[in-house]
């Protein structure tokens, strides 16, 4: 498994892994919001955070495949961590989190991250706790949580 920054180049296949497994993630894909929340994890979308400076993207390859990817957002949110089904319970979502953590903003107090339900015991794993009872938007149902640091 190799794990290196991502590139514009991967936009594609990021939002192919995305889309394979967010049958895991949303409440009813095919409802307005669902569909609106789906459409910003599209190719062009991934592309345009990829060039963003407040966005640290990561991916995992095995082989030719794409395994998982991760993000952090300004230095202090974990704005995404997916990885696919064929390589899920094989510990490349600590693998992801450990490589994103040298990029913690050193003023963070705390790291947050708005977890599906599906995933909320592999971050409880990673060390983040629920801060909130599960919410709604747009047809996605999340557990915000965060992280206290040392």
């Amino acid at each position: 498994m190799h794990i290196r920054p991502a590139h514009i180049e991967d936009a594609e296949e990021i939002s192919a892994l995305v889309s394979s497994v967010s049958h895991l993630f949303t409440l009813d894909s095919n409802s307005q919001g669902a569909q609106e929340f789906l459409k910003a994890l599209g190719p062009q979308a991934f592309q345009a955070y990829l060039q963003d400076p407040r966005y640290l993207f990561i991916v995992a390859r095995q082989g030719d495949a794409l395994a998982g990817m991760a993000a952090l957002r300004d230095g202090r949110h974990l704005f995404h961590l997916f990885v696919g089904l064929p390589f899920q319970r094989q510990g490349l979502a600590r693998r992801l989190w450990q490589a994103l953590q040298p990029a913690i903003h050193p003023d963070a107090g705390s790291v947050t991250v708005n977890s599906t339900p599906f995933a909320v015991p592999a971050y409880e794993r990673l060390g983040f706790r629920a801060t909130s009872a599960p919410l709604e938007k747009n047809g996605v149902a999340f557990i915000p949580m965060q992280m206290e640091l040392a």
